[in-house]
């Protein structure tokens, strides 16, 4: 389950990580696409308006075209001299009206002076064909015009204008070209920032990724030690430290458990009661350090004799021990009883203060039965007790087992001879 939520944690982490990454791609995706659209704009600003070009364009249009027309029109008698005469004033206008929207326009300072010399050329022009209106306002006709100084004047002004068309040309050329090396270098700058900053991040979060996962496994090695040590500190709880067996907290809390699950499943349940026989003597003989050593032996005895996940083998107390057996009968009770008494005697413990043996030997309280809901809580350990109280009288060095829980008149009794 642990790993699981780790991997769980590691997933999400990745996945943030994976959402930064891709949003900082989109960043610079975007601020790319965004960078290119005004690199658009600008060029249909240079080449696709080009509005100083079209305005010089549309005058050159109005001189070689609409005036010039106009004039051969009247010669050829196409057109009145009124007509005539209106259509050279509007043209003049035109030309007015273009050249100053031509001239508002921003001019760099080298540029000036040939728009000032375009402008002189474009009065006297005007000025020019203003003579031919006020001609023929004056009555005069459109033949005593000379064509050849006609002729001159619009090619004279085409050629001042188409001049200064292709220098305005050339200047958006070279600022198109101007503009492009500063795109490129901007496009060069902010890609390198944005990798800088992506690579930034990334490493920042990679390396925040990694203090988190690493945190992540401390807290795991610290949880398992954690646990381990809340084991240790449970078995400690449990266990009785001279004998390493159970103690009598734990034999409380299996006794009851393992007696709500033999009533359930309706199960034999044995409780044995031990107890070393005339162990106060054997303290006063051979002293507390032999005595020690003595529980030690019982208690090997027991766990070597008892080993199966169901028997539970505790310390209650002293020298008083106590046999938790599930789904064993009476005959199997009563030859693990035995082979226990035997197994003490056979380890041969001197014990001369002993009236049972010359060597240590113990007594023990049987009770087996099948357990229902009628079985009391206490009887096991009660009828156990009286058992083992009816052993020592019988001469100890053995054992007593009973399968009646309410009554101590089904019983069995074996005394193990010296």
């Amino acid at each position: 389950m642990q790993f699981v939520e780790a991997l769980k944690l590691r997933s999400k982490l990745f996945f943030l990580f994976m959402l930064i990454t891709i949003g900082l791609v989109l960043v610079g995706v975007m601020g790319y696409l965004n960078i290119n659209s005004m690199k658009k704009n600008l060029d249909s600003l240079y080449f696709g308006s080009l509005v100083p070009v079209t305005e010089l364009n549309e005058i050159l249009q109005i001189y070689h075209g609409s005036i010039a027309n106009t004039i051969y029109k009247a010669r050829n008698s196409e057109i009145s001299s009124s007509q005539t005469s209106s259509e050279i004033e509007s043209s003049i206008l035109n030309i007015e009206i273009l050249w100053r929207s031509y001239e508002s326009h921003f001019k760099r300072d080298e540029e000036l002076q040939y728009v000032q010399y375009t402008d002189l050329e474009i009065i006297a022009t005007n000025d020019y064909f203003k003579k031919i209106l006020d001609g023929l306002l004056a009555g005069r006709t459109i033949d005593d015009i000379s064509m050849e100084s006609f002729e001159k004047r619009v090619e004279h002004i085409h050629t001042t204008l188409n001049k200064l068309i292709n220098y305005e040309v050339e200047v958006a050329q070279y600022e198109r070209k101007n503009f492009l090396k500063v795109y490129e270098s901007i496009i060069q700058n902010v890609g390198i920032i944005l990798t800088m900053i992506i690579f930034g991040v990334l490493i920042i979060s990679y390396y925040v990724f990694k203090s988190i996962q690493n945190d992540h496994t401390r807290l795991e090695i610290t949880t398992k030690k954690l646990q381990r040590a809340n084991k240790k500190l449970e078995n400690v709880s449990y266990t009785d430290s001279l004998t390493s067996l159970h103690n009598r907290r734990y034999f409380n809390f299996i006794y009851d458990r393992e007696l709500k699950r033999a009533k359930r499943t309706k199960s034999y349940i044995t409780f044995m009661m031990l107890d070393i026989d005339f162990f106060k003597q054997y303290n006063d003989t051979y002293g507390h350090l032999e005595g020690d050593f003595a529980l030690k032996s019982v208690s090997k005895v027991l766990r070597d004799s008892l080993k199966r996940p169901s028997d539970y083998v505790f310390r209650l107390g002293g020298e008083e021990f106590g046999v938790v057996l599930i789904d064993t009968d009476e005959s199997n009770s009563a030859r693990l009883a035995r082979e226990i008494c035997d197994a003490v005697r056979a380890r041969e413990i001197k014990h001369e203060s002993s009236k049972a043996n010359e060597f240590l030997t113990i007594s023990i309280g049987v009770v087996c039965c099948v357990a229902d809901e009628a079985l009391d809580e206490e009887i096991l350990i009660s009828r156990a007790d009286e058992m083992l109280y009816k052993a020592k009288e019988s001469g100890r060095n053995g054992y007593i087992i009973t399968t009646n829980v309410s009554e101590a008149t089904a019983q069995r009794t074996e005394k193990i001879g010296a």
